[in-house]
């Protein structure tokens, strides 16, 4: 039941980024009155468009936790603080490739993505 959970998380993250993508964000782009920031709305573009993704690489973060949870075997307390590394170093390179480094909360996930491999790596 439980990879039942996995596998929808896997299918809505990809439904959400297609599907906001082709149909929400495009057409949001194309208007006229987003807010300028740092002298136009390519920052605003860049924010919304890596803050939509951001979402489904969460929802497949969740998915790898259930899966994880669906078989116990091992160390799940590490394979959770791996998986969470591994969704915060995605986080922060989507945060710095989309904004080219301007959206600063790439440095924080990043933080969050080592503190979490270091303590996977110290159980």
């Amino acid at each position: 039941m439980v990879i039942l959970a996995a596998t929808l998380a896997i299918f809505i993250g990809v439904v959400h980024s297609y599907l906001g993508e082709r149909y929400i964000l495009i057409r949001l782009f194309k208007r006229d009155d987003l807010p300028k920031l740092f002298g136009s709305d390519w920052f605003t573009k860049r924010v919304l468009r890596f803050a939509w993704h951001l979402t489904t690489v969460a929802w497949w973060g969740f998915a790898a936790i259930l899966y994880v949870i669906s078989a116990p075997g091992g160390n799940i307390q590490k394979q959770i603080l791996i998986i969470i590394s591994v969704v915060f170093l995605v986080s922060g390179l989507l945060s710095s490739i989309f904004t080219k480094g301007k959206h600063i909360s790439w440095i924080i996930f990043w933080a969050i993505s080592v503190i979490s491999f270091y303590a996977a790596m110290h159980l």
